[in-house]
């Protein structure tokens, strides 16, 4: 069934200007057609179309689905622009269809990307919510430089995964799936030594994500994937 997004659903039967021009132009749904709705926080319901319009739809609300209940806790990552921006997307969208509640874009020193989309991504993560049938939607913060990050962090865990040598283990060995936790994830170049000394001088546990010298957005994937599926052990 055809899943559409109303952050208000509740509140008003109408749908946004994009989603209406999605149901009538594109997909050409008539009236009486059945739909789900998602409000990104949880709730999907069933409805009906009432009056297809390329700018505003109407519907009605026939029943409400299962609610999810998120996760146990929240997983939160971090990561460096990607040089190429399709790099980032494709992050983006993965981490949603397999589950993350809040991503941040950080600005280190050896970023080689300083500036990024963010009405573009959050479009990407809309859209992935819809393809994977999940009713949340992950937070899209503001791009921020790595050291801001690093002082305002509130996570009961926090990791930063690096390719330095020394003491690190896998996350999975410390990994935590009842407490909140950030997982930051550095440029192509890596962090900094110095980011690096700040993220320990800040409480950030260093970790492995396993024996391979990974892309950015395939860490961040991995991250995402290691900490879902320890969920559910």
């Amino acid at each position: 069934m055809t899943i559409f997004y109303s952050p208000n659903i509740l509140e008003t039967s109408v749908l946004s200007e994009e989603e209406s021009l999605h149901c009538a132009k594109v997909l050409r749904m008539k009236a009486g057609e059945e739909v789900l709705i998602v409000d990104g926080q949880g709730g999907m319901f069933g409805a009906k179309i009432v009056a297809p319009h390329p700018k505003h739809t109407a519907v009605e609300i026939i029943n409400r689905q299962a609610t999810e209940t998120g996760r146990a806790s929240r997983i939160h990552i971090a990561i460096a622009p990607t040089k190429n921006m399709d790099r980032l997307e494709w992050f983006a969208e993965k981490v949603t269809e397999i589950g993350i509640d809040e991503i941040t874009p950080v600005f280190c020193r050896f970023s080689e990307r300083k500036n990024i989309n963010l009405e573009r991504i959050e479009k990407i993560l809309v859209s992935a919510m819809k393809q994977s049938q999940k009713a949340y939607l992950p937070k899209l913060n503001p791009a921020c430089p790595v050291q801001q990050l690093l002082k305002q962090a509130t996570e009961s865990q926090k990791f930063i995964a690096h390719c330095y040598e020394g003491e690190k283990r896998l996350l999975q060995q410390l990994y935590n799936k009842n407490e909140s936790t950030l997982v930051m994830i550095g440029p192509e170049g890596d962090f900094s030594p110095e980011e690096v000394e700040m993220a320990l001088q800040n409480g950030f546990q260093p970790v492995s994500l396993g024996e391979s010298r990974l892309r950015t957005e395939t860490a961040g994937v991995v991250a995402c994937h290691t900490m879902n599926l320890l969920m559910t052990l």
